[in-house]
């Protein structure tokens, strides 16, 4: 199964898939509003600013597996995102991202090994999938790597669209 025949949600409930960004880069980054990495949205919307006329989607996803570090409602979500950190890219529904309820799109990218060479479970809110314009994975980026890290902005260039 390829990583666009997914279907996801966005966090208004509409159906969608990764086939809406074929062609572009994409990350996927698992999201929280209560956590000590939240601060990280101001990168990925930095992120989705200065790559987003190249080619880079970034996509948050909500998921409350982490401590409990998101239980607001999608309205609350969206809220809390727009208003505290100013976030422009858009936002799937409340995933479980581990687990017997992992949604199928991360059974699929944690598939992937990180740059240490271990694939497997999310470790934690914040943890980032790039994907291909092809809709490959390129990378896997643990949860404390800035989103906006040199090696982190290396890897988005190198994969933005020709």
């Amino acid at each position: 199964m390829s990583l666009y025949d997914i279907p996801l949600r966005t966090l208004s409930g509409e159906p969608t898939s990764l086939a809406d960004f074929k062609g572009r880069a994409v990350l996927v980054v698992n999201v929280a509003s209560k956590c000590g990495l939240t601060p990280q949205y101001a990168g990925l919307e930095r992120l989705q600013e200065q790559y987003g006329e190249r080619g880079l989607t970034v996509l948050g996803v909500p998921c409350n597996q982490f401590g409990g570090q998101e239980p607001g409602t999608a309205e609350e979500i969206g809220t809390f995102c727009s208003a505290t950190y100013g976030v422009t890219f858009p936002l799937l529904e409340k995933t479980e991202v581990n687990g017997e309820n992992r949604h199928p799109l991360y059974a699929e990218l944690t598939r992937t090994a990180d740059a240490g060479g271990e694939a497997g479970d999310i470790q934690w809110n914040f943890e980032k999938f790039l994907l291909s314009p092809q809709g490959e994975v390129a990378a896997r980026i643990r949860p404390r790597t800035e989103p906006d890290a040199p090696e982190v902005v290396a890897l988005i260039e190198a994969n933005l669209p020709a």
